[in-house]
């Protein structure tokens, strides 16, 4: 939930291809080449003429917008890290490179789409079977108009005004810019999406490979921006408020031990109860989940779920509070079991994990343990959830050892915040925690609560329909294995009939945990299952969430057929299955679907844990609703 810089970047860069490679294309033309030479026929000498030289004057412009382009990111990517320039004592400011650069960029794709319209464009692209590039390159054209003069100089310009509002003011000017520039951010979003949109409906594939590469590049950079855009607009209306900027705002922040495998990423041991007060951020305290044995959460989160989690009362047993991937359910318990435990509401909930602090500390630098050791971004993940079992045998001097790196960790993010020099580099560091799912934000405040749910940051199940695809596991053994989990998931789509579309998942887990070496605690089960385990072996709960209206045909376990407990959530089929997973090994589960007719790839849920989810999509021919 933070402002981050898109790459900025335009499509049509120049051709390596030689003269002789491009005869040689043109000696057999197939048959849609000659469809298209004989349509072009029609076109007057004239107008073909008054085309291909404009093409070639547009793709030059466009050229030269893409080197304004590339010299403007690298312009934002140094000047975000050094002081802001000094303020023009007497006069107009003088324009800066970054606003010459965007202006300049600017001016070449709007050359470029006034080269590509007129009445000659327009017939040519309306042609039967030659009409498809001509009216790719005019979309191309006016889309890199529409960015290079709506939707980028807004972001921009705003990257002075937060770079000098960091040294300027720390933290708290950063949010007041942001506050004052949410409006023309939402309009930012909404001008990207319509470009978007205008994008996708340009015909994908045409007889000139080059205009549909074109159009291929500049919707994939479009698929990364807008979605930036959106993060972008919702920040400048919610973070300023929950960062206590219109009144002092209280959160549980949960430390997740992705090393115990729950729904949202790991189990929360540690955790921290955090103030914002006009941006500032303190801690008030930290603790562990002992401290909330014997509480109880007064939450109702309505019949599907009790069904789906209520054997394993989340709202009575702390460590299994967080089994859904629903972060929303996870935060509401949290704060409930906060509000009996103690009596305070608070105001919402984070959540963080050891791989998503090491990339915070990789910006801020490493943070200082009470023993002396330096906590990074190269060992976060390895202190924790590996050293930390090998390094205490005493359960308490270990848990106190956790919320120590816990509390070693959030001091070196708070003093970074208070730097100017390191802001933008910290902004950046929360983007990308976020963008892996390694942060989930949730309010307790409804308006807020609205907005943040439509971003992925949120961790809300999405419960909108068409192909999902979801793999979560939750540790069923009370190990500390999951550090040693290898997770695949093959989604293979198959022929479509009236019934729908069958599809084939492949779930394969593989446990590496070694034979011997390992501490006690991270082998220990406290399941009691009825059967011999080793040391090393692990039992979890797999679920896989389907998309919406989906069916379970059959399912096998290793080749034999297996049967799985069915649920629902949130929309989606879930279906469960308690798995023992010994070390050293994998297993394999395949799930027959059936699933309703659509041409969309599916929508991938990742569980964020140590290691992350290896997920491949099968390409299948078109299947039409």
């Amino acid at each position: 939930m933070t402002l981050s810089t898109p790459r900025l970047s335009f499509p049509l860069r120049r051709s390596g291809r030689t003269p002789d490679r491009l005869r040689a294309r043109q000696r057999v033309p197939g048959p849609r080449a000659r469809n298209a030479l004989l349509a072009a026929a029609a076109v007057p000498a004239a107008a073909v003429a008054w085309i291909g030289v404009t093409a070639l004057l547009a793709h030059h412009e466009l050229r030269a917008a893409q080197d304004d382009l590339d010299a403007l990111r690298n312009s934002i990517a140094t000047s975000a890290t050094s002081h802001p320039a000094p303020a023009v004592a007497a006069g107009a400011p003088a324009e800066s490179e970054q606003e010459r650069l965007i202006r300049s960029a600017a001016d070449h794709a709007a050359s470029a789409h006034d080269l590509t319209t007129g009445p000659a464009w327009y017939t040519a692209a309306q042609l039967p079977f030659v009409g498809g590039p001509f009216e790719s390159v005019r979309g191309i054209a006016e889309a890199s108009d529409r960015l290079a003069g709506d939707v980028l100089p807004p972001l921009v310009r705003a990257v002075p005004r937060f770079t000098a509002g960091a040294h300027a003011g720390g933290i708290p000017r950063v949010l007041t810019e942001l506050e004052e520039q949410a409006a023309a951010f939402t309009r930012v979003a909404r001008d990207a999406s319509e470009v978007q949109a205008d994008i996708h409906r340009l015909p994908g594939s045409t007889w000139l490979p080059a205009a549909d590469r074109a159009r291929a590049q500049l919707s994939d950079q479009l698929d990364r921006l807008v979605p930036q855009t959106r993060d972008i607009a919702v920040a400048g209306r919610v973070v300023p408020s929950m960062m206590g900027v219109h009144g002092k705002r209280r959160y549980l922040l949960a430390f997740q031990n992705t090393a115990e495998a729950r729904g949202t990423g790991g189990l929360p041991g540690a955790f921290a109860v955090l103030r914002a007060d006009r941006g500032r951020l303190t801690f008030e305290r930290f603790g562990n989940d002992t401290e909330l044995d014997g509480v109880r959460a007064d939450v109702n989160l309505g019949a599907e779920f009790a069904a789906q989690y209520g054997n394993n009362e989340p709202g009575s047993v702390w460590q299994n509070s967080n089994m859904s991937p629903n972060f929303p359910y996870a935060a509401r318990i949290w704060t409930a079991y906060w509000q009996s435990h103690t009596g305070e509401r608070l105001d919402g909930a984070f959540a963080i994990d050891p791989s998503g602090l090491g990339l915070l500390l990789r910006a801020t630098g490493p943070a200082r343990l009470p023993d002396g050791t330096e906590l990074g971004a190269d060992n976060a993940v390895d202190i924790t959830e590996r050293a930390a079992y090998a390094k205490y045998d005493n359960v308490v001097e270990r848990k106190a050892y956790f919320v120590e790196t816990a509390r070693a960790a959030a001091g070196r993010l708070m003093q970074a915040s208070g730097d100017p020099h390191t802001i933008p580099a910290l902004l950046s560091a929360v983007h990308g925690v976020q963008r892996e799912g390694r942060l989930q934000v949730w309010s307790a405040h409804p308006d807020e609560q609205r907005l943040l749910q439509t971003r992925p940051f949120s961790g809300v199940l999405p419960d909108t329909p068409g192909p999902f695809a979801g793999l979560v596991v939750n540790n069923a053994a009370g190990t500390k294995l999951d550090y040693y989990l290898d997770r695949r998931l093959v989604w293979a789509p198959g022929a479509c009939t009236d019934s729908g579309r069958a599809v084939t998942v492949t779930v394969t887990l593989t446990n590496r945990a070694p034979a011997s070496g390992l501490p006690e605690y991270v082998t220990q089960r406290v399941d009691a299952p009825p059967y011999r385990t080793r040391p090393g072996d692990n039992r979890l709960l797999v679920t896989y969430y389907a998309g919406t209206g989906a069916g379970l045909t059959g399912a096998t376990l290793d080749g034999r057929p297996v049967t799985l407990d069915t649920g629902t959530e949130r929309g989606h089929p879930a279906y469960t299955l308690d798995l023992e997973l010994p070390r050293q090994s994998s297993r394999t589960l395949l799930l027959h679907l059936r699933e309703p007719r659509s041409d969309r790839p599916p929508t991938i849920l990742r569980q964020p844990l140590v290691t992350p989810l290896q997920a491949t999509v099968k390409p299948d021919g078109p299947c039409q609703a």
